[in-house]
């Protein structure tokens, strides 16, 4: 048995994966548009105005950014922010 499933197999560390899901995904989405565009975090942290560090810490899960930062990070990467809430 993998690492991964022998984690999941935990109902408890579960649901903390699945409720840190929507944040990994959105954080993906945002590293693979901003490789897309060959831009590097540097890059990127200087159109936001912003730190690089800021950017790595984010991409890495380290780091939480206002809803604000990531209507400009969707801009800034030419992309639209959608965001659904949704009965579970």
């Amino acid at each position: 048995m993998d690492v991964k499933k022998q984690l999941l197999s935990d109902p408890e560390v579960y649901k903390y994966y699945k409720d840190l899901s929507p944040k990994y995904q959105v954080i993906k989405q945002i590293i693979e548009q901003r490789k897309r565009l060959n831009m590097t975090q540097q890059d990127l942290a200087r159109r936001l105005g912003t730190t690089q560090s800021v950017i790595a810490r984010f991409e890495s899960g380290n780091g939480n950014i206002s809803l604000k930062t990531l209507e400009r990070m969707s801009d800034v990467l030419g992309c639209v922010l959608n965001i659904t809430i949704e009965p579970r």
